[in-house]
């Protein structure tokens, strides 16, 4: 393993993969192993590589079932959540920094699982609020002060996207926007939410990649660390 204390590149060359052991010390948060196309095994030696170089949370994203508890067996100590389908090593204490994810519907809640769960792995104070659509706007306005309280808040929305133009509107906190893949045709797998978001007339929304409550965690987790400092 090649170290980070100058000596040596910051990544640990294990053939077939070659994890980041440096960017805890770059970042704060150690590399997020994507789970998706790799073996058992390999997640494996990847996990057992950063826990090794890193002191911080190890994650595992979209993991399926199997995989998770065969990754659990030779890695002990590792928690997943099925919802999420997030396998998680040591996760950080929950700190201050108060982030609530809401969702227009409930057929976002895989997309908002995945962002609460990350989030929460991190150290943050996740609230989660869901079916608040703007469809039936009463519902929204019904959790306003719950919104104001937030530090920041994940918007998770398909179908037109317009809950985080919403939001945005009601808050001052940062609003990080994830457009998700839920709608009928036109849609078009989340391409429709995204522009909505993108074209938003209310200023300052981060927008993240569609179906991605992971990127949206990350965001947030980058926004509580710079309030930290």
């Amino acid at each position: 393993m090649t170290g980070t204390n100058g000596t040596g590149p910051g990544f640990d060359d294990l053939g077939y993969a070659r994890p980041d052991v440096g960017r805890e010390e770059r970042l704060g948060v150690p590399e997020v192993v994507y789970g998706p196309g790799k073996t058992v095994e390999h997640v494996v030696g990847v996990v057992r590589s950063l826990l090794a170089a890193n002191t911080g949370p190890v994650l595992v994203t979209r993991i399926e079932p199997g995989d998770a508890a065969a990754v659990a067996a030779q890695v002990p100590d590792g928690r997943y959540d099925a919802e999420a389908r997030l396998l998680v090593w040591r996760p950080a204490h929950t700190g201050t920094f108060r982030l609530v994810v809401v969702t227009a519907g409930t057929s976002d809640a895989p997309v908002a699982a995945e962002a609460g769960a990350v989030a929460t792995a991190l150290g943050l104070a996740v609230h989660r609020i869901s079916d608040v659509g703007v469809a039936g706007l009463h519902r929204l306005l019904a959790v306003r002060s719950e919104l104001a309280a937030a530090d920041a808040l994940i918007c998770v929305a398909g179908m037109e996207g317009a809950l985080p133009s919403v939001v945005a509107g009601l808050v001052a906190c940062p609003v990080i926007a994830v457009p998700t893949s839920v709608g009928y045709g036109a849609s078009f797998e989340g391409i429709t939410p995204l522009l909505t978001m993108l074209s938003s007339c209310s200023a300052g929304i981060t927008v993240v990649n569609i179906d991605s409550g992971f990127g949206a965690a990350m965001a947030a987790r980058r926004i509580a660390g710079t309030v930290a400092r």
